[in-house]
């Protein structure tokens, strides 16, 4: 019983979620429903007030009818009934023979008050208080009076009620009559009529039927009615939701039918001149940003002439720096540093204008990812000895293969291993490689100055830095990063960042292993975030290369997935 109870229960959960699902979803539901609802208080008072009046029409009518058939019943009574002595033992069959006279002459009776009272059953009663028992008689069902009835009848009233009676299994309800008739030997005498009230009930009965059907249907016409009114408002609507949908989705050409001048009709309209406003000015953008980036990748080429010159020279100057006085030998060195930081300047330019141009292809090879987090390292280990700041690898100690582009992985992590030194502060960086089924990561650790709140989502921007007082050691650009998040993206992954002031930062590289097969999450986690792989290490620290500057750390590829 308390499972099937537990089964119930859940199926009425799922019952009210899907409801509640629907009732949230849908206006046409909700107006139908609250339509229905109201229309169901609507019909219910009024189905009550009608039944109230219907019933209380026919007992007015049945009552005014029995009183004045019971007024002409007590009449014919009295001239039956002339000169009976109350006492003589002939009394109950002159009673008998009395109400043998009612029953007998009520078909012929061309009274409109009798024929509209109905069938009846006469009683008449010799009976009182103060009469002995044996001058008490009585003729007909005079059991089926109740008593409250005879006592007022008894005190000389004209009076009537409702009352019920049980005849073994059947229950009758009868509308009861009495009034004492005048002038029978002047002893009490009291006359009943019992009315029967089934044919009202019967009446009654069917109306009630005639409104709960009458009832149903009209709440089923004012749903339907309200669902297709509703129709009608909520599909244009429905088709206005969905243009803007398409309109998000970047079909700007996406417009809804004018029809009529009601007000969705307007509504069609004022979402028109706005999709219009919106495409004009979405187009200019992407003609000035075409204008930009072409603007950008022809000054760049046009520099790249000039800047060979000027390389030539500086070479020349740079080579036969040895003969010239020291101050000039110095300006020879400043101006080969600084033509080196801008050919590094043109070629991020150009290859950013490449990126927003859409032109770049991705060619990949299934590669072990590991070599290239090394080489990346290498290339900024001079940066890392200037700064005092060691590096430190932790890698699996088995292949970790994906299908990617080396030169561009290459790229990101050389960025994001040269900032992590350049912010860095002297501090240790940790580069740490992990992967799973689907994808890899790698992370880029410092415990530098870190990042203050709302600036992880800024070191992505073009130039943006956080503190342009601050001196570079890298020499950097300002695009490194924003060309690595492309070159991520490019590659169907991710590049995140997260950073404390004086707690240093981490930036993840996420990568699908396989090209066109997306991953549901990273497989190494961010601080502050639940780890979800973990990786069982082992003493293993291979010797590193004379004058690195850095450690690597080996791990092994076994690892368990924490649920």
């Amino acid at each position: 019983m308390a499972r099937h109870l537990a089964r119930l229960v859940a199926f009425g959960r799922r019952q009210a979620g899907t409801f509640a699902f629907l009732w949230r979803r849908s206006l046409q539901l909700r107006v139908t429903i609250s339509t229905l609802a109201m229309s169901s208080a609507v019909v219910f008072v009024l189905g009550m007030v009608l039944q109230y009046q219907i019933v209380d029409r026919l007992l007015v009518i049945k009552e005014d009818a029995a009183l004045e058939a019971t007024k002409g019943a007590a009449r014919v009574v009295s001239d039956e009934l002339v000169g009976v002595n109350p006492g003589s033992d002939a009394v109950e069959s002159r009673l008998n023979s009395a109400l043998n006279r009612l029953v007998s002459s009520a078909p012929n009776d061309p009274s409109a008050a009798r024929s509209a009272a109905g069938a009846f059953e006469p009683v008449l009663a010799s009976d009182g208080a103060d009469l002995a028992p044996t001058e008490r008689h009585s003729a007909g069902p005079y059991a089926d009076v109740p008593a409250d009835l005879r006592n007022f009848v008894q005190g000389g009233k004209l009076t009537h009620e409702i009352y019920t009676v049980n005849r073994g299994a059947d229950r009758t309800t009868f509308l009861m009559v009495g009034m004492p008739v005048a002038n029978v030997g002047g002893q009490g005498l009291q006359l009943y009529m019992l009315f029967p009230l089934t044919a009202e009930q019967q009446t009654v009965s069917l109306v009630q039927n005639i409104l709960i059907v009458g009832g149903v249907v009209l709440l089923l016409l004012l749903a339907g009615i309200a669902n297709l009114v509703t129709r009608q408002v909520v599909r244009p609507v429905r088709g206005a939701a969905e243009a803007a949908g398409r309109f998000a989705d970047g079909e700007l050409d996406e417009r809804l039918p004018v029809m009529g001048e009601d007000d969705l009709a307007k509504l069609a309209l004022s979402y028109n001149l706005m999709a219009e406003s919106i495409q004009g000015q979405i187009r200019q953008l992407e003609e000035f940003g075409t204008l930009q980036r072409r603007f950008t990748s022809d000054v760049s080429h046009e520099l790249r002439t000039p800047l060979t010159t000027v390389r030539m020279a500086a070479d020349v100057l740079h080579a036969s720096r040895g003969q010239f006085p020291p101050g000039l030998s110095r300006s020879t060195e400043l101006l080969v540093d600084e033509l080196d930081r801008f050919e590094t300047l043109l070629a991020d330019l150009l290859e950013i204008s490449r990126l927003d141009a859409g032109v770049e292809e991705l060619v990949t090879d299934e590669v072990d990812v590991r070599p290239i987090v090394r080489r990346a390292v290498e290339s900024v280990r001079g940066i890392a000895e200037n700064t005092g700041s060691e590096i430190i690898l932790d890698l699996p100690d088995v292949e970790v293969t994906a299908e990617v582009e080396s030169r561009r992985v290459e790229r990101i992590l050389r960025n994001l291993v040269a900032n992590a030194i350049d912010h860095g502060a002297g501090q240790p960086v940790t580069v740490r490689l992990g992967f799973d089924d689907e994808a890899l990561a790698v992370t880029v650790r410092d415990r530098g100055v870190g990042l203050r709140p709302g600036e992880a989502d800024l070191v992505f921007n073009r130039f943006w830095r956080a503190d342009p007082s601050r001196n570079r050691h890298t020499g950097g650009t300002g695009l490194g990063l924003a060309i690595s998040l492309e070159d991520a993206r490019l590659h169907g992954g991710g590049l995140d960042a997260w950073g404390e002031p004086g707690n240093g930062a981490c930036f993840r590289l996420t990568l699908p292993r396989r090209q066109g097969v997306g991953y549901h999450r990273s497989p190494l986690a961010l601080p502050g975030e639940p780890d979800t792989v973990v990786f069982e290490p082992v003493t293993l620290t291979p010797e590193p290369a004379p004058g690195n500057g850095s450690t690597e750390h080996v791990r092994r590829a076994d690892h368990e997935e924490v649920r």
